[in-house]
């Protein structure tokens, strides 16, 4: 059985195909995988891990806003479109699972064409403008939320969830200590900006860095280009990176990141999909504070939403400020009706079998 996986721009797109064509390869060992999408070095370092060839395919990013790129991204899905029309027919797949995003168009498109059947699946709960198009052309679409099939032809569609890594929950506390050089003596926050990490956030931790260090230890996620930045802001706020608990990594591999998680007593992190489902996989207090510019307010409405059942505080860039992160911190510390509350409620937005769902439903399309 030959399948393509669609999507790539971040870990919220590439984490879910690698964890869906695990599931298949549990009942189909010679089933034979194909990623399509932008050519990036986490798409790249993944796929190579996870034994999945790859091959490259242009694509247009439509932008909200003004940008010089939005003219030279028209002339890219064409080229996206041209690229797909050779790759699929060399590769010929039985079936595609295509996560959404702006890389997933032209793909999409061109299966069409050729008769492809394609699953998608939309991890928010508001799908994009992207997602919304490839609806169109797509058999089957796989929802995380409820709320989202409204966009959806309702026949199509079925809830699934979102597909996390099986091993994100396999971490071990005391592992997590002895990687980080923490100590049993005080709480760990796991700050996350998503897997290119969040300029805001670092700079909201830097600004709180000192009183925060006093009350808990902290694991921070910086991204891999804003790491040496990080690094500045908080030696100015005079601490230094490896010392009293502060432990800033540009990149958690899946590896340091389970264990991070089996450690933290509060996560603190953006509201992407994937961000949201393995905190919840791991039922863990958390603090979202959504991406403002992020497409739809796609990242608000997640956070929201599990706001609305108690599952997490939400706080926006607008009011992150260092005195109301710190209230907000100290809160979740100091209640323990909350935090049992937070982790009781947020474990309810994790599908532990989501991969098996879409895993079952791209098999169908095939038989």
């Amino acid at each position: 059985m030959h399948i393509v996986l669609i999507g790539g721009g971040t870990g919220g797109h590439i984490f879910p195909l690698v964890a869906v064509a695990k599931k298949i390869r549990e009942t189909d060992n010679q089933a034979d995988f194909l990623y399509l999408g932008p050519k990036g070095d986490l798409e790249k370092k993944v796929m190579e891990e996870n034994t999945i060839n790859s091959k490259y395919v242009m694509s247009g990013k439509a932008r909200r806003y003004f940008s010089f790129a939005n003219i030279v991204d028209v002339f890219k899905i064409p080229i996206g479109i041209v690229q797909s029309l050779w790759h699929l027919l060399w590769f010929m797949p039985d079936v595609i699972f295509s996560k959404g995003g702006y890389a997933s168009v032209p793909i999409v498109i061109v299966a069409w064409i050729y008769r492809i059947p394609v699953l998608t699946h939309e991890s928010d709960s508001i799908p994009g403008i992207a997602n919304r198009i490839v609806g169109k052309f797509s058999k089957r679409i796989a929802v995380s939320y409820p709320r989202a099939k409204r966009y959806f032809v309702e026949s199509k569609t079925f809830l699934t969830g979102n597909p996390v890594r099986e091993d994100i929950v396999m971490g071990s506390k005391e592992s997590c200590l002895q990687k980080f050089n923490l100590t049993e003596s005080r709480p760990i926050i796991l700050v996350l900006g998503g897997s290119q990490g969040a300029q805001k956030i670092n700079e909201a931790i830097a600004n709180a860095l000192d009183e925060i260090l006093k009350v808990a230890q902290v694991i921070h996620q910086t991204g891999e280009k804003n790491y040496k930045t990080a690094i500045h802001q908080s030696r100015l706020a005079g601490v230094k990176e490896g010392r009293r608990g502060y432990y800033p990594v540009p990149f958690l591999e899946l590896d340091d990141l389970k264990d991070a998680f089996a450690g933290a007593d509060i996560v603190i992190s953006r509201a992407g999909a994937n961000s949201i489902s393995e905190i919840a996989a791991n039922k863990k207090p958390a603090i979202l504070i959504p991406l403002a510019t992020a497409a739809n307010n796609h990242q608000k409405m997640n956070a929201y939403a599990l706001s609305e059942e108690g599952g997490a505080i939400v706080l926006e860039e607008s009011n992150l400020g260092r005195h109301i992160l710190l209230q907000k911190i100290n809160k979740i510390f100091q209640d323990e009706d909350l935090r049992k509350n937070l982790s009781n409620n947020i474990a309810k937005f994790y599908h532990s079998d989501a991969s098996e769902k879409i895993a079952k439903g791209l098999l169908e399309l095939v038989n």
